[in-house]
């Protein structure tokens, strides 16, 4: 109906309401979600939770529920405890919150006692070192890493009647020692500041060279305490090993008095040693220095030489070089007589015959020819003997049959001169020109140098030069002119030659001829020629 131009609708009947168990089962869902929430601190009960094991030697009054703390702050649970078969010992399993991630692997745990009013006791975590791997969810910390709570009935038992004494006799001896050393204390003080400054300088090295060697020094020093802890006994057996040696100083005091007495003396002379060791230390530290690449490449050169080691190790096996050698095991003894036959061989001839060519022959070819008549200037520089000595090789090459185009031809030279000269004996030589003089100067008498046969060579003087001062003048020829009848018996003698030289090539019907027309001079050239 319409009221003031408004319409107004009318409720068709009672509204319908939620029923008494439907909303009471909302509700109890509702506040089981708010308690689940303010329990569990909003946890996400569909993940999986992160849990680590420890190994303790005795869990104590460790319980489920015990709380896991990181520097105060509980960071996780003990799930549950058990015990490790066979071994006294405990597996305390930990779940941690994420506040409390990441775990590393040389993290440590420690049992220790809750306050009086909190009870039982809690796992103090040490997450361990950054540099350190992180660990994954399941993983077990060894019994070196954990450290059990110790009692009160523990600190109790550790001081028993005879440890009391033992006590009581160190506090009486040390009270004793500093009453009656204490000037010699005293005294000391005034070495206090080099002791100290030295000292220092130690303890700045102990810094190490790279970046966290201190670092890695400590952790080196944790897993050899963490081998102590690991054997207790043998540690107990080390002490009781130690109380033993004091016993036995005890037992010789008047010697180590005398001892003791003497250390002054023993320092003084000692000081000067330290002072050049310390003085050495800085080379030395140079030395070090330049011996880390050598060290550090060693590993590398090791790795590298395996397989070669490898491989010589197979080739000394039985089927080769052993093998080898067992088959020359017969040829060895021929082989060491005929070394010990050679020993005079070596000894007697061919040691001496090498001195001889390394201290005469050698130098001797070493030595050089300077001529005023022959040298750089005219085209006769000096040489060495041994270059000397092969110049006659072209005239040896010279003299011998050569060929062309043509085919095979010999050349023949035959000479004379005006000037004659004796060779000795029943030899002589004709040349063109008179000879100006000789030089190295011929002995006197023309007599060579004495051969002394039974002489060794290496003990001979040596040749040291092959000049000669006093150049001596030239021979005198036996004819310094050409007579018209030794021109005419020069030319007779050509044409001798020629007749007969061409009658040969004649018989052997060879295709060669005689050219050139003979001189009127006692120098001729014949050549044979196609």
């Amino acid at each position: 109906m319409r009221i003031f131009g408004r319409t107004i609708f009318r409720r068709s009947g009672p509204k319908k309401r939620m029923s008494p168990f439907k909303a009471g089962v909302i509700g109890a869902v509702v506040l089981a979600v708010f308690l689940y929430l303010g329990f569990t601190k909003f946890a996400n009960p569909f993940s999986s939770p992160y849990e680590i094991h420890a190994i303790v030697p005795n869990a104590g009054g460790l319980r489920p529920d015990s709380a896991v703390r990181i520097a105060g702050v509980d960071v996780g649970t003990v799930t549950s405890i058990s015990s490790v078969a066979g071994k006294q010992a405990a597996n305390v399993t930990m779940q941690i919150d994420s506040n409390g991630l990441p775990i590393h692997r040389d993290a440590t745990f420690w049992i220790r006692p809750r306050i009086f009013l909190e009870g039982n006791f809690f796992v103090d975590l040490y997450p361990g070192s950054p540099s350190a791997p992180d660990v994954s969810s399941g993983h077990t910390f060894p019994i070196q890493q954990t450290r059990e709570p110790v009692q009160l009935d523990q600190l109790f038992g550790s001081l028993q009647a005879n440890t009391r004494r033992n006590l009581q006799t160190l506090l009486t001896q040390y009270g004793s020692a500093v009453k009656k050393a204490g000037p010699s204390f005293n005294r000391s003080i005034q070495y206090w500041l080099p002791a100290y400054e030295y000292t220092s300088v130690v303890t700045h090295d102990a810094l190490g060279l790279q970046p966290n060697d201190l670092a890695n020094w400590i952790a080196a020093q944790a897993t050899v305490s963490g081998a102590f802890d690991a054997h207790p006994q043998n540690l107990k057996s080390l002490i009781t090993n130690f109380d033993t040696t004091a016993y036995a100083f005890a037992r010789e005091n008047v010697a180590l008095q005398h001892t003791v007495a003497q250390l002054p003396k023993t320092l003084n002379a000692a000081m000067p040693a330290f002072r050049a060791l310390n003085a050495a230390f800085p080379p030395l530290r140079q030395l070090a220095r330049a011996l880390l690449p050598g060290v550090q490449s060693t590993g590398p050169m090791i790795t590298a030489s395996l397989p070669f080691i490898h491989q010589l190790r197979l080739l000394v096996q039985p089927a080769e070089l052993q093998g080898l050698a067992l088959a020359l095991q017969k040829t060895m003894p021929s082989l060491a007589r005929l070394t010990h036959a050679t020993i005079p061989l070596m000894k007697n001839e061919v040691r001496p015959a090498s001195s001889c060519v390394a201290n005469v022959i050698i130098p001797w070819s070493k030595l050089q020819i300077h001529d005023s008549h022959f040298n750089s200037k005219n085209g006769y520089p000096p040489h060495p003997t041994y270059l000397e000595v092969v110049q006659l090789l072209p005239g040896i090459a010279g003299e011998s049959r050569t060929f062309d185009a043509n085919g095979p031809y010999i050349r023949l030279l035959g000479n004379g001169g005006t000037f004659t000269y004796s060779l000795g004996g029943k030899l002589f030589g004709n040349l063109v020109n008179q000879l100006k003089g000789v030089d190295p100067t011929p002995p006197k008498g023309d007599k060579r140098p004495p051969l002394r046969e039974h002489v060794p060579c290496e003990t001979q003087q040596a040749i040291k030069t092959l000049n000669d001062d006093n150049n001596s003048g030239a021979p005198n020829p036996m004819s310094t002119s050409a007579s018209p009848a030794s021109s005419a018996l020069a030319s007779s003698v050509n044409k001798v030659f020629d007749a007969e030289l061409a009658k040969v090539l004649q018989s052997q019907h060879s295709g060669l001829h005689i050219a050139g027309t003979p001189t009127s001079t006692p120098t001729s050239q014949r050549s044979s020629k196609p």
